[in-house]
């Protein structure tokens, strides 16, 4: 049956349509993602009055940003109890790199870690930037956060097109944010 997608080393062929597919998958993430941050924008605040004062609007950036954290939560539950049944792993991580058996959930760990610091910190930037229902943009970005972070999850066992879509729909809220803080910093702050 041949090793896991994950495990196999890709030759150049198989580089250049991993290339293009994840960029297809980023360029359709991308988009879908203006959608829903507009569609957001639009229809959210016919559901809930986002906040327009700093504090409030910091508050709202720092709790949803919890629901970030929470799947860091969910990463380090996964390896914890991968190593306490795994003779290979109970010495923890200075005893060796992580066995077949928690090698994908460390994965999924470390990446959902460096993913929720980025995003977390987007969030907050925002919030200081922008207010009322462009705030709409947070909850678009931690539903994305969390959808990307299970496809990420089930997908990774077949490789980096497995986990290609996952990956895009867990970043693509920070990319967005990023781009729209640089965006906002010098016009706020030079023009503004």
């Amino acid at each position: 049956m041949g090793e896991p997608g994950y495990l196999e080393k890709p030759d150049e062929a198989a580089m250049e349509r991993a290339d293009k597919h994840i960029q297809r998958v980023g360029t359709i993430v991308f988009f879908v993602f203006l959608l829903v941050a507009v569609g957001g924008y639009f229809g959210l605040p016919l559901l809930f009055e986002f906040p327009t004062e700093l504090a409030e609007r910091l508050g709202f950036a720092a709790v949803a940003s919890v629901f970030l954290w929470v799947w860091v939560l969910i990463g380090v539950g996964m390896v914890s109890t991968g190593r306490r049944f795994s003779p290979e792993d109970i010495g923890g991580s200075a005893a060796g790199p992580p066995s077949e058996k928690i090698a994908i959930p460390a994965a999924f760990l470390q990446n959902t870690l460096e993913q929720a610091a980025l995003l977390s910190a987007a969030l907050l930037g925002l919030s200081v930037l922008v207010s009322g229902d462009y705030l709409a943009v947070i909850p678009a970005a931690v539903v994305f956060f969390g959808v990307g972070r299970v496809l990420f999850y089930r997908g990774y066992a077949r490789g980096v097109e497995g986990r290609a879509l996952g990956m895009n729909l867990t970043m693509m809220p920070a990319i967005v944010g990023y781009l729209w803080i640089f965006g906002l910093v010098p016009w706020r702050f030079f023009v503004g």
